[in-house]
């Protein structure tokens, strides 16, 4: 696996390298220290995974990883930031960001690469946590619409307990239907709507609610 570091606390990168760079199956192709040269080193590299900081002088990672994902609809992004910031968590999800973990947990980074080069998504247990937060305040404007997007009464009710953080076992439980059953829910939900994954869909309704 090639992984791109880009963190603006030169210190911090390079600590950084030698974490990751002690896996034998991972090569850090690469460090940078700003946005731009995220953005630069990421078409020079292709790399498979981009490691990088969010809150750096100039261009934001935010900022640098929209471009790259535009330009590259396959990039895989996981976010390494101290901050567990709101506003930044949805950014990084709405813009196709596959991770978004806190800085503190060094243990988890090489998982957390290695989870995002499978395909997976990747959220630190405090992003998760901030993220049920936000989802469990009232709505501010009016009630969302699942019938505008060809969901039928039963899928909406699966929506809202995949929000509240329930398991597929908790929502089978909660609704009175089997897990199979759940997952067959699930799988249409994110046809119809085209979103990837559930944690997507929890932001996806948390931003619909909201308007």
């Amino acid at each position: 696996m090639k992984v791109l570091i880009i963190d603006d606390d030169k210190l911090v990168a390079m600590s950084l390298r030698t974490i990751i760079e002690q896996e034998e199956d991972i090569d850090v192709v690469d460090t940078g220290f700003s946005g731009e040269e995220a953005i630069s080193l990421y078409e020079k590299h292709e790399p498979d995974v981009l490691l990088m900081d969010i809150r750096m002088k100039g261009m934001t990672g935010l900022e640098a990883g929209e471009q790259i994902i535009e330009k590259n609809n396959n990039a895989k992004i996981l976010y390494l930031t101290t901050f567990n910031d709101n506003e930044y968590i949805i950014k990084a999800i709405n813009i196709g960001a596959r991770g978004y973990i806190i800085k503190q947990d060094f243990e988890g980074i090489v998982p957390a690469l290695r989870a995002v080069n499978e395909g997976q998504n990747v959220y630190g247990n405090d992003v998760v946590e901030s993220m049920q937060g936000m989802i469990g305040k009232p709505a501010g404007g009016s009630a969302f619409d699942f019938a505008s997007y060809g969901l039928t009464e039963q899928e909406a009710e699966v929506v809202k307990c995949v929000a509240d953080g329930l398991s597929n076992k908790e929502i089978a439980d909660t609704l009175y239907l089997s897990e199979g059953t759940v997952r067959n829910y699930l799988s249409n939900i994110l046809h119809k709507l085209d979103i990837r994954d559930r944690t997507n869909l929890a932001i996806f309704y948390l931003n619909e609610k909201n308007k």
